[in-house]
């Protein structure tokens, strides 16, 4: 195969953000994956819908070793810039909210557009492509600088280039293809790498906990979450094995095993008040029932089951064990036994090391021409967007000087 200017390994949205802007650069550039659908994780993402991008992106929506990183290509890609793309290409799309941009048909019409994109760039693509091996070449091959040794259709080959992108993306739904072969490129040429785990995943119940909230699968509660003094308010949902829903996915990217989880089941009110205000007015109701106005009646029962078992009617109901129970009502804590992994875990924290990368060229520092871009790198956004709005930002930064 001819030597190509830019070859990169993964067709995800930062891969193919980077073929588009290195292609319309002039640089011949192709693009591989060992999938045989484009854009897979694209396709999946908002239900079908592709939460694109969020307005709101910005460094604090971000968790890194070094939080400092992805400022450089997310003030150089707002998110004004992709949302620039859609537009141009009469892409339908709306905002759900906090800031969240979905299409209003489907999470096709942004891969299309990231195709045609490419196809506008020159750059090529090849789909169901191994890579078998890498190597770097001798200073003398320059301004090549790599050899990739890959596999199609049965038939292996090389291709030399002089810029090597990893847009691999992490370990995240395996089921779509997810591998750690950009983790295991990173180690290959010695950059160090930051712990992954899954991430904007669902918690997992201690046994006793899940014994407990077995009950309570399917129902979803507007909350306060908060972990490692971060805090998030939106739905948690109760599974059979533990919590879900975005409050609870939010919570995961920050939380480490052994971490507490609190939770304000009551943002909107001051329970204690409430109930002050109730019992001095002399109304007879138990604690559970009144609590059933302010929380589904179905986890007021089982929440009061569990630490307000009195049956008694409310003015023969103790100030102080009324006030612990509030105070719980607004603190309830539990230590997860872990998080559904990978499977279901929509990003993979942690990955290369920033350390090793120019933040403004997402270059290795010391192996010139090798870049990492996308989740393969250790910045993980929040739900909502921000994982895609860093795609396309790094893509867009690595673009600019393959």
């Amino acid at each position: 195969m001819n030597p190509q200017n830019v070859l990169i390994v993964g067709a995800g949205g930062a891969g193919m953000m980077c073929a588009i802007e290195a292609g319309k650069r002039g640089r011949t550039t192709l693009l591989i994956d060992h999938a045989s659908k484009l854009g897979g994780k694209i396709l999946i993402s908002g239900g079908g819908r592709c939460n694109f991008t969020n307005l709101g992106a910005g460094p604090a929506n971000y968790v890194s070793k070094n939080e400092h990183f992805c400022k450089s290509a997310l003030s150089r890609f707002p998110p004004a810039k992709f949302i620039e793309m859609v537009e141009r290409h009469g892409i339908a799309y709306h905002e759900k909210k906090l800031g969240q941009q979905f299409c209003d048909h489907s999470a096709q019409d942004i891969v299309e557009m990231l195709r045609t994109e490419c196809q506008w760039a020159g750059a090529e693509l090849a789909m169901n492509t191994k890579i078998e091996r890498i190597e770097r070449l001798p200073e003398s091959a320059a301004p090549l600088r790599f050899r990739v040794g890959i596999s199609r259709g049965g038939a292996s080959q090389s291709i030399e280039c002089e810029s090597l992108v990893i847009a691999t993306g992490g370990l995240s739904i395996p089921k779509i293809g997810a591998t750690g072969l950009g983790y295991e490129i990173a180690t290959q040429f010695g950059l160090k790498l930051v712990e992954r785990a899954p991430a904007l995943d669902g918690f997992t119940f201690s046994e006793s906990d899940a014994a407990s909230f077995q009950a309570l699968a399917g129902l979803s509660i507007e909350v306060v979450i908060r972990c490692r003094q971060k805090s998030f308010r939106e739905n948690i949902l109760f599974t059979h094995a533990g919590l879900s829903g975005p409050a609870a996915l939010q919570a995961s990217l920050h939380w480490y095993p052994g971490d507490q989880v609190i939770v304000d089941l009551l943002p909107e009110h001051d329970p204690f008040d409430l109930f002050l205000e109730k019992k001095r007015a002399g109304n007879r109701g138990q604690v559970k029932n009144l609590l059933g106005e302010l929380l589904p009646a179905r986890f007021a029962e089982k929440f009061c089951a569990l630490h307000f078992a009195s049956e008694l009617p409310l003015p023969q109901v103790s100030e102080k064990a009324l006030e612990q129970f509030c105070l719980m009502l607004k603190n309830w804590s539990f230590i997860p036994s872990g998080t559904v992994g990978y499977s279901k875990a929509e990003v993979t924290r942690g990955g290369v090391n920033t350390d090793e990368l120019s933040s403004k060229t997402l270059e290795a520092k010391q192996v010139p021409g090798l870049h990492f871009i996308g989740e393969v790198v250790d910045v993980t956004g929040w739900l909502g967007g921000y994982n895609f709005q860093w795609a396309w930002a790094s893509g867009w930064a690595a673009g600019q000087v393959v």
